[in-house]
C-alpha cells in the first residue's frame, strides 16, 4: 500500500488539508499527519483542531510515494523548523510525489526543488518562489515533474486530480 505524508502546522488553511487528506484516504493510501511534535493538537487558521500522527524527525521520507504541503500559515512557521525541513528535502532527495497549494510554497523555497521549475502558489508568495529560482504559472494547478502546485481553496479538484495522476503512474 502506498503512503502519503500530510504537513501539519498551527495556521494550516483546513480545506487545504482537509481536502487532501481524506481523498488520498478514499483511494486506499495510508496517509500519516507529520508535524514537528507526534500526538500533538495543531489548529487551523480557522479554530479547527488536528491532532498529528508523527514527529518530522521520526519519519524516513524513502518509505513514503507523496509529500502534501497543504497552505495558510503553517508552511511560514515550518520554514523556520529544522525537522520539517529536513523532512521536506528528504521527500525531494527520494523522488516522492510533492503536492503543494497555496503558501506550501513557502516550505519548498527552503529545498533544492525549485530551481528552474514551473508552479504555482498564492499570488503572495509568487515573488518568493520567483528568487527561489521557479518560473510562477498563475493557473488552478502546474505539475512540473513530480511536483503538483495550486493557488487556493478552489483549486482543489484540480490538484488533487493531477496528484492522484502521478501516484498512478
Amino acid at each position: 500500500m502506498k503512503k502519503a505524508i500530510v504537513l501539519l502546522e498551527n495556521g494550516f488553511e483546513d480545506s487545504e488539508l482537509t481536502y487532501p487528506y481524506y481523498r488520498l484516504q478514499e483511494v486506499g493510501l495510508e496517509v500519516d499527519l507529520v508535524a514537528e511534535e507526534a500526538e500533538e493538537v495543531y489548529e487551523s487558521k480557522n479554530g479547527q483542531k488536528i491532532r498529528s500522527h508523527k514527529a518530522a524527525e521520526d519519519v524516513d521520507a524513502s518509505d513514503y510515494a507523496l509529500l502534501v504541503i497543504p497552505g495558510g500559515k503553517g508552511p511560514d512557521r515550518m520554514r523556520i523548523k529544522g525537522d520539517i525541513v529536513d523532512l521536506a528535502q528528504d521527500a525531494v532527495d527520494n523522488d516522492l510525489v510533492i503536492a503543494s497549494v497555496c503558501h506550501g510554497a513557502q516550505l519548498l523555497i527552503e529545498t533544492d526543488l525549485l530551481d528552474g521549475k514551473e508552479m504555482t502558489c498564492y499570488y503572495s508568495v509568487a515573488t518568493d518562489v520567483e528568487n527561489a529560482g521557479a518560473e510562477f504559472k498563475d493557473e488552478e494547478v502546474v505539475v512540473d515533474g513530480n511536483l503538483v502546485t495550486s493557488r487556493m481553496p478552489p483549486d482543489l479538484p484540480a490538484f488533487m486530480r493531477e496528484t492522484l495522476k502521478l501516484l498512478k503512474g
